[in-house]
């Protein structure tokens, strides 16, 4: 199992799936950096030899992944939440940040249903 930028990658993936289960790189980064780095998209980790690894891992190296990632977008959001934008509050309280709806939907961000009991009726004599 080869060890990119503190990420184990699986073996029996093919190169440009493989690197997507490191933070911050996608399909198309994926297939960029193994372009960058001589390496053939389409073969599989356990087919690489030590040269094609090292010359990913120098290539994945310039560019923001992973740990210092992630910081840097806890910040942006920390940043938003200091300045109380629109955006840092919706953050704040937990709820969809880029417009949708929340009447209906938006539990993944809500989180669970919290039920609200109804008035009880005053009962008549």
């Amino acid at each position: 199992m080869a060890r990119i930028a503190g990420v184990d990658i699986p073996d029996n993936k093919r190169g440009f799936v493989a690197l997507t289960y490191i933070y911050g790189i996608g399909r198309t980064r994926a297939k960029q950096i193994l372009k960058e780095a001589g390496v053939d998209e389409m073969l599989k980790v356990k087919d690489w030899n030590d040269d094609q690894i090292n010359a990913v891992r120098r290539t994945v190296s310039n560019y923001k992944i992973e740990g210092e990632l992630r910081s840097e977008v806890q910040m942006n959001i920390k940043r938003l939440k200091d300045i109380a934008s629109y955006r840092g509050i919706r953050h704040r309280i937990g709820l969809p940040v880029r417009g949708q709806s929340t009447k209906n939907n938006a539990r993944t961000r809500k989180g669970k249903r919290k039920t609200v009991a109804n008035k009880k009726k005053a009962v008549k004599k």
